[in-house]
């Protein structure tokens, strides 16, 4: 008797499958969900007609999902190898107020269909081969650096990887059991965990508390010499830098990525300030035409940057064109827009832009 279903059976013998391509079918369902800690769950999702998933290991997808009657737009680094292209998953943490995060742990079931975005991103170990490498990774972020080792492991490629992820306790650990499996199936690849506390594991032989120096240094001894790869949340990446340069690691060989909302990037930051010097004559007007408010955009400043320096409440996420949070309607006018892969090409040509990187090449006026 078969124990994988017929359509998978047929998905699975297919010869040629087509790659799976968001501009022409953005809808994808839900196949599994995975509940990997108390608060951690991981969702795996398939194509609505027969195609394979093809990305770098350490991209990400944008979900677009309608809550409560609004859309909403969230990035979720891919938590899966791209060598099993037949489905695509994200690990995504309970966040206590967070919107999207909540709404999947509660409402997303087996057999939901949900629209995506991408794959997108440039982080990831294949853009910077190297002969060893160190993966550091706090709570959550441990998705990309996951689909890294997967893709390792299921090539049977005997890399050299120190894998070390910090965790609040030995329960909270995301993957450690696979991670464990990784270990003892490739000579060349060690984890490490740090935690915070570690309860009632009486066993426990790790470093306890924070990632410091001298653990590292126990870790992975020639750190030095390894390519860095580390994701996690903003305060633990902060501390990850300042570690390594502190120790004077060569930081060309640090690569990190995050999807914290809740921080500016230093670029928006520096878009967002007004020259009181620049007569209007080098400004754009921008206008909204379903409230009729308008405001000024310099030739050199992205819309969204100018209209929240002008004090309009504007959609936004990553600031980067990355995940299509601020995506809109543009009536009239052209903007050069440089995005990062937030936005499909037939929506541009719908007349669709992501105001978070679009600079004006002349008066606009926005659906809003």
């Amino acid at each position: 008797m078969s124990i994988i279903s017929s359509r998978n059976t047929q998905q699975f013998l297919e010869k040629a499958l087509p790659v799976w391509d968001a501009d022409h079918d953005n809808t994808l369902i839900c196949c599994q969900i995975r509940n990997e800690t108390h608060d951690v769950k991981s969702f795996l999702f398939q194509p609505i007609k027969p195609s394979l998933f093809q990305f770098l290991p350490g991209q990400f997808i944008t979900l677009e999902l309608v809550i409560n009657g609004t859309t909403v737009n969230r990035c979720y680094t891919i938590s899966s190898a791209p060598t099993r292209p037949h489905t695509i998953s994200i690990t995504v943490k309970r966040q206590p107020n967070g919107i999207v995060s909540n709404w999947l742990h509660d409402h997303l079931k087996v057999g939901s269909k949900i629209s995506a975005l991408g794959p997108a991103g440039d982080f990831t170990c294949t853009q910077n081969v190297a002969s060893k490498y160190l993966f550091l990774s706090g709570g959550s972020g441990i998705t990309p650096l996951m689909s890294m080792a997967r893709t390792f492991h299921d090539l049977a490629e005997d890399a050299d990887i120190a894998f070390v992820h910090s965790a609040r306790s030995p329960t909270d650990i995301i993957f450690r059991h696979e991670l464990d499996l990784m270990t003892f199936n490739l000579p060349h690849f060690h984890t490490a965990f740090v935690c915070e506390k570690i309860d009632n594991e009486s066993n426990w032989t790790m470093p306890v508390g924070y990632l410091n120096i001298d653990a590292l240094k126990t870790i992975a001894p020639d750190f030095l010499k390894r390519e860095v790869f580390t994701c996690g949340p903003t305060p633990y990446m902060a501390a990850v830098r300042a570690m390594l340069k502190n120790a004077s690691f060569d930081m060309k060989h640090y690569h990190e990525e995050s999807f914290s909302f809740d921080e500016l990037p230093a670029s928006g930051q520096t878009e967002t300030k007004t020259n009181t010097t620049e007569i209007d004559a080098n400004k754009y007007k921008v206008k909204f035409s379903k409230s009729g408010t308008s405001f000024k955009c310099a030739s050199d400043q992205f819309v969204l940057d100018a209209g929240i320096a002008a004090g309009m409440r504007l959609p936004s996420s990553c600031r980067k064109g990355l995940c299509g949070t601020c995506k809109s309607k543009l009536i009239s006018g052209k903007v050069d827009m440089k995005h990062g892969g937030g936005i499909r090409p037939r929506e541009i040509e719908q007349g669709l832009f992501l105001p978070c990187c679009s600079k004006p090449l002349s008066d606009l006026v926005i659906e809003k």
